[in-house]
């Protein structure tokens, strides 16, 4: 039997904790409290159609990693939405995200925090380099 890869613990992991219903909320409960900024990026925000696409881009994150077309077509289109002459996401608040997704999913499954860092850090430092 072949060891699972970091992509494979990711998709995993993501699967159990995506059919929690309070796994997304939670996260932007964690995220959204990290400062006053974050909470004004989100302002206006549809969390029932933010939800969904957090949940699509965390799955398209791990396809991404392993050179994936459509997964890194995807991911540089949410550069481009993200970068500072779209949403201004400012590199810095990355590391916020990266440590609520990371410290949320450890709530539900705290066995693969290595795996979610891995692919998300990946994905992550793609997005600064795109800003």
């Amino acid at each position: 039997m072949t060891p699972a890869t970091r992509k494979d613990e990711f998709l995993q992991s993501l699967e159990r904790c995506s059919q929690k219903d309070d796994f997304i909320p939670a996260f932007y409960r964690q995220f959204l409290g990290t400062s006053e900024e974050i909470r004004d990026k989100f302002r206006d925000t549809d969390f029932e159609r933010q939800n969904a696409m957090l949940l699509r881009s965390l799955q398209l994150a791990a396809g991404a990693t392993t050179g994936d077309p459509r997964s890194l077509r995807e991911l540089r289109d949410r550069a481009t939405t993200h970068d500072r002459h779209h949403l201004n996401i400012e590199p810095r608040l990355y590391e916020a995200w990266l440590y609520a997704v990371v410290a949320t999913a450890r709530e539900w499954d705290e066995s693969v925090e290595d795996a979610w860092c891995q692919i998300l850090g990946y994905v992550v430092k793609h997005m600064i380099r795109r800003y």
